[in-house]
């Protein structure tokens, strides 16, 4: 009996062990450098997900988008490598990775920059003006959400001469979309757009994308002809209460740098008309998305501040009348 006694300390003591190594291993948010945060939350496992690229974190070694798996938004799994893309591909950054999943795939939009030059000439005469790059989203696919993903083609689903990013997917009425932002640096006002996508989201539908709305109609923007006025980080969010269809999305407002904007559509529909219904938040942070925690609070996810090097996620609460979104107060993260 003693001997069975002291055997239950021992698997006592060795289990205790295991979770102490196990809560070691564990990362805290604001350890954590991440720009363009996406938080996908699988309700079957109550995990969530967090995406980043590769190159948030020192040391990665790889190019391409690894995940952060947590149980409660505070602490996190080290990540994991959920695309590797090749080392000879040309690719000078990686953005934006979002995973989202649809009739049962899981999918990865990347927004990725090439070392080639876009035909065409700058749209301002300007020395400091940025040069024209390939630059578009991918899409990537996997049977679960920690992949490995793999591509459906070697091009972005954007269009070849356009420098396109920050892609995200919506559906309505069971056509998939892709809505993305269509670069400034080649348009000087940046768009907002969107392409219909193939039932198995594998490319672009044929066709013109369509114009949503350019980044000068947010409240407070640059309207001076020669600057740039930017489009960046979109995400779409239905109401459960009233239909209606919001967007947010970042810029940069005189006097308030880095601000997250919201939009809705007065149609209820992805084409709009949109308007411009405020700024949802001004302290240097943005690329902001939307999602439901699993103890029922609508949260938004962004990063900041926006300058590089000290980026962090910041969840925020979100209340929803129907009729607009309002931040509630930040959820503070341990």
């Amino acid at each position: 009996m003693k001997n069975f006694r002291s055997g239950l300390v021992m698997l006592g003591v060795c289990a205790a062990l295991g979770v102490a190594r196990a809560e070691a291993q564990l990362l805290k948010t604001a350890d954590i450098r991440i720009r363009d945060p996406y938080i996908y939350a699988d309700a079957q496992s109550k995990t969530y997900y967090l995406y980043a690229q590769a190159a948030n974190r020192k040391g990665s070694g790889f190019t391409g988008v690894e995940a952060y798996a947590g149980k409660d938004l505070a602490q996190w799994q080290p990540p994991k490598r959920v695309l590797v893309l090749p080392d000879d591909a040309g690719i000078q950054f990686v953005w934006a990775p979002e995973m989202h999943r649809y009739k049962g795939r899981y999918y990865l939009f990347v927004t990725l920059t090439y070392n080639r030059a876009l035909p065409g000439v700058k749209p301002v005469e300007d020395a400091k003006w940025p040069g024209l790059q390939v630059r578009g989203t991918h899409v990537f696919h996997a049977d679960n959400p920690l992949g490995p993903f793999t591509p459906f083609k070697s091009s972005a689903h954007t269009p070849a001469d356009w420098m396109a990013l920050d892609g995200t997917f919506f559906e309505e009425k069971g056509q998939p979309f892709m809505v993305f932002c269509h670069e400034w640096v080649q348009l000087v006002d940046g768009t907002m757009d969107c392409l219909p996508l193939k039932d198995d989201l594998s490319d672009a539908l044929p066709g013109k994308p369509i114009l949503l709305f350019k980044a000068s109609s947010a409240p407070g923007a640059v309207q001076a002809a020669q600057r740039g006025k930017i489009t960046d980080g979109c995400f779409l969010y239905r109401s459960p209460k009233s239909n209606r269809l919001f967007m947010t999305w970042s810029t940069f407002i005189p006097g308030k740098e880095y601000c997250v904007v919201l939009a809705r559509s007065e149609s209820g529909g992805i084409g709009g008309p949109w308007t411009q219904q405020g700024l949802l938040y001004t302290q240097d942070g943005g690329h902001a998305m939307l999602f439901n925690s699993f103890d029922g609070r609508l949260l938004m996810a962004l990063h900041q501040p926006n300058s590089n090097g000290r980026e962090r996620l910041h969840l925020f609460e979100i209340s929803d009348d129907g009729d607009t979104l309002r931040v509630k107060t930040e959820r503070k993260l341990r």
